[in-house]
């Protein structure tokens, strides 16, 4: 990445974590989206409420989560925002994306969020927890979504040109690892494969997820490569880090899962030209230091966790929420969010799909701009 860019990231990130301490005055100008509908497929760090119905240990609807999101605990693994709510804001939605669990109505039409707390590209990844809606599941309640889409628009024609134009972000594997790999008591996976052919499992797999997707009428789609799932506080906690900063094994696994996720979004590239797949290098984003952005805790959550890293119920969490990099265990926190989003946001931007304008991205208040399920 250029040095100019770099500097522009830093920036941008620093004047959004600003921003959620010293309000703006007025709100953004309302806008048009830049796509028509939003579809977002992925685990804890994108659900927003898909967990709270079902019987899991993986599901956060309560106190103190939401601490700062308005209409409080809505299964958000957050204290705020997560990182598509804020994308959703940035792509110019005059709504959150509802999730499946809840959605109804023509409101399908502008997207659906099917993102579900430990799920994973393999269907047993976060079984231990309970139940949870892996990446098959969550394609299977997308062709309902889609056959919804057909009965609203009339036409299947008329479905086919708007799911085109729709934005798919796909955010998933890390489950496949915290909870499935690296927990040899429940999963045989480290048994049976290396990391290396674990994770060309992983990939085989989701390309065929993918193409799924893709059949549906996916033509835009985001693929988010996996973080730095060694740097997580309940990571550092369970595994220790042997003098570094964080846990080499599992950022040598997302590393691993990583570069073979780029190749498949260069194939997939080549094979469908009348397609568009954008890596999204989640991993790179998170790589720089933490404190150039005004962050000061960085190794542990904001929120006093339980026995599975979540937030202990109704505990007071930190004041300071806006100097720490996780919010619990695992998940960040909404000013981690503002950044990753804004990031994310400029990757679309540089993968040339849309040409968006970023000038707006300073106006980003810790009051949400849309208007909450």
């Amino acid at each position: 990445m250029a040095c100019g860019m770099k500097l522009l990231l830093v920036a941008t990130a620093l004047s959004l974590v600003l921003n959620t301490q010293h309000f703006v005055q007025g709100r953004p100008q309302v806008r048009e989206p830049q796509v028509p509908c939003f579809f977002i497929f992925g685990d804890s760090v994108s659900d927003n409420g898909n967990n709270n119905l079902l019987p899991t240990f993986a599901k956060v609807n309560y106190s103190p989560y939401g601490v700062d999101f308005p209409q409080g605990p809505t299964g958000r693994f957050c204290n705020g925002r997560n990182i598509v709510d804020v994308l959703a804001e940035l792509l110019g939605f005059e709504n959150y994306i509802p999730p499946f669990a809840y959605a109804n109505g023509s409101e399908i039409v502008k997207g659906v969020n099917y993102a579900s707390g430990a799920a994973g590209i393999r269907k047993e990844s976060g079984r231990q927890l309970g139940a949870r809606i892996s990446m098959g599941e969550q394609l299977k309640n997308h062709r309902t979504s889609v056959l919804r889409i057909i009965d609203i628009l009339g036409k299947r024609s008329l479905a086919k040109k708007h799911l085109n134009k729709c934005l798919y972000s796909v955010g998933m594997g890390s489950n496949d690892y915290i909870n499935n790999y690296f927990l040899p008591q429940y999963y045989q996976t480290s048994k049976k494969y290396t990391l290396e052919e674990y994770a060309e499992v992983l990939i085989k797999q989701y390309t065929q997820q993918i193409l799924r997707l893709r059949k549906y009428g996916a033509r835009k789609v985001s693929l988010v490569g996996l973080g730095l799932i060694g740097c997580t506080p309940d990571a550092i906690k369970t595994y220790g880090t042997n003098g570094s900063s964080c846990v080499e094994k599992l950022n040598n696994a997302s590393q691993q899962f990583n570069q073979k996720l780029v190749a498949l979004v260069d194939e997939l590239n080549t094979n469908f030209t009348d397609s568009k797949f954008i890596y999204v290098n989640s991993y790179e984003m998170g790589s720089g230091d933490p404190t150039l952005v005004g962050f000061k805790v960085l190794d542990a959550g904001c929120c006093e966790v339980d026995q599975y890293g979540q937030c202990a119920p109704n505990k007071t969490p930190c004041q300071n929420r806006t100097d720490y990099v996780f919010w619990d265990g695992f998940h960040p926190s909404e000013a981690s969010n503002l950044i990753s989003a804004s990031r994310t946001y400029s990757a679309y931007n540089a993968s040339d799909t849309y040409p968006m304008d970023i000038s707006h991205l300073v106006q980003l208040q810790l009051e949400p701009q849309v208007t909450a399920i």
